[in-house]
């Protein structure tokens, strides 16, 4: 093997260690060494173990060595969000209020991560509390630049090579949005897909679980591992889930139909990324149907805002009035309008979020997927903010599956994302569909 492990996407990994050519304590060296590398000028990382993360991967080369795996993961270092709980590591939410908080139980991902063979490597940098406060972590590409939020050390870590997956959370636009500028595969999950037990709750109705890759076929698989029924969580659903690898690598036995929506917020779009956008949907050509919604759709945006204050303040609101001198000038704005928040205007809007639900259903009756921006364009400049998430409100308030392809590059050089949106509980097919438009993007530019 030529080049260092920590390049390696996780399909490759997997396969090598398969085939006894590589193993995880080779692995797991060569992204500590990666991260040691990295770390001074990315802070990408709230908590890391090297002992610890060695000790797994021994345990599962000897396990392997013995004729067994223990599933699709084994060996393959992860990275965890800091707000999803561990055992056996601090979770302390990217804020001083939770500073040396040791959960006494697992996240549910956690649990799977652990069945499917994963060496959890530790904790990613996370925005205050998973907001928009933004976060000491820089963009690999540029470090004079953000890598967004609020997922901001699990988009670093992967596309600086510290690990092949990671795990982040999305509840406005917080794993496709830092892929997007990172320059990875981002992949949010129909909402109720993978269980939010033991992730911090900022919104009931909105939190939904991630994965970061540097490949398609990664991030499915990492979802594929995670994906299952918690009766714990009041979002999971207990009937089948879509093998979403094998959607990944499926033909696609027509073109499919997809839909661009001429939104009233796609003035907020720079140059590059317009440009580049126009030029994937040209390419694409008749495949694709512009429509201009109704007002009540970029209605959405406001509508979500409320539901996710509303029910920040609901789950944290004890924490604020406790520590209200450690929120940060940026979150204490806003909490301090979401507690003028009315029930009546809460309901109204999950209701207004119930029948959006049913109009993107009634839509992918005859289209395979939304094509949209991720982002507004390139990443902002550090300490200008995480950027704007109103290109992914609506699919988050929707729980609709979404994902980002890396397939542009802005005129400085940073990368832009193409964003795919797909049915509820039909990821194996959006995914399906990237496929063929990375596939076709991919050849018009060789």
């Amino acid at each position: 093997m030529s080049e260092a492990p920590h390049s390696l996407t996780a399909t490759e990994a997997a396969r090598l260690m398969r085939e006894g050519r590589l193993s995880s304590v080779d692995l797991v060296k060569s992204c500590l060494a990666c991260i040691a590398e990295t770390e001074p000028r990315l802070h990408a990382w709230a908590y890391l173990d090297a002992d610890a993360a060695l000790a797994q991967a021994e345990e599962l080369d000897r396990i392997r060595r013995a004729g067994y795996a223990t599933g699709a993961l084994h060996g393959i270092p992860v990275g965890l969000k800091d707000i999803i709980d561990t055992r056996d590591m601090p979770t302390e939410r990217g804020t001083p209020i939770f500073f040396g908080r040791r959960p006494d139980a697992d996240a549910a991902i956690v649990d799977r991560l652990r069945e499917a063979g994963a060496v959890i490597m530790g904790k990613t940098v996370t925005t205050e509390l998973a907001f928009m406060h933004p976060a000491a972590t820089r963009n690999p590409h540029n470090t004079d630049h953000s890598p967004g939020g609020s997922s901001s050390g699990s988009a670093a870590a992967v596309a600086a090579f510290n690990v092949p997956l990671a795990i982040g959370t999305q509840t406005n636009g917080s794993v496709i949005r830092p892929a997007s500028f990172c320059g990875t595969y981002g992949f949010k999950p129909t909402r109720g897909m993978i269980s939010r037990r033991g992730v911090l709750q900022t919104s009931v109705s909105l939190d939904q679980v991630g994965t970061f890759g540097r490949t398609l076929g990664d991030v499915a698989l990492l979802a594929d591992a995670l994906a299952g029924y918690d009766p714990a969580d009041p979002a999971s659903f207990a009937h089948p889930r879509p093998a979403m690898t094998q959607g990944v690598a499926a033909e696609v036995p027509v073109g499919p139909n997809l839909v661009w929506f001429d939104m009233a917020y796609h003035d907020r779009l720079d140059t590059d990324a317009r440009d580049g956008l126009g030029a994937v949907t040209d390419l694409l050509g008749a495949r694709v149907e512009r429509m201009t919604p109704a007002e009540n759709l970029n209605d959405l945006v406001r509508v979500q805002a409320i539901i996710h204050e509303y029910e920040i303040c609901q789950h944290l609101g004890q924490v604020f009035a406790e520590n209200w001198d450690q929120v940060s000038p940026s979150l204490q704005p806003v909490i301090t309008r979401a507690r003028k928040l009315t029930a009546a205007q809460y309901q109204d809007a999950l209701a207004v979020k119930t029948s959006a639900e049913a109009f993107f259903a009634d839509l992918f009756t005859e289209f395979d997927a939304i094509i949209a921006p991720s982002a507004t364009g390139q990443a902002p400049v550090f300490g200008a903010g995480t950027g704007d998430p109103v290109f992914c409100t609506l699919w988050t308030l929707a729980g609709l599956p979404a994902v980002t392809l890396p397939l542009l590059v802005g005129a400085t050089g940073l990368p832009v994302g193409v964003q795919l949106i797909g049915a509820r509980e039909r990821d194996d097919r959006l995914l399906r569909t990237a496929s063929w438009i990375q596939t076709r993007v991919s050849a018009s530019a060789a």
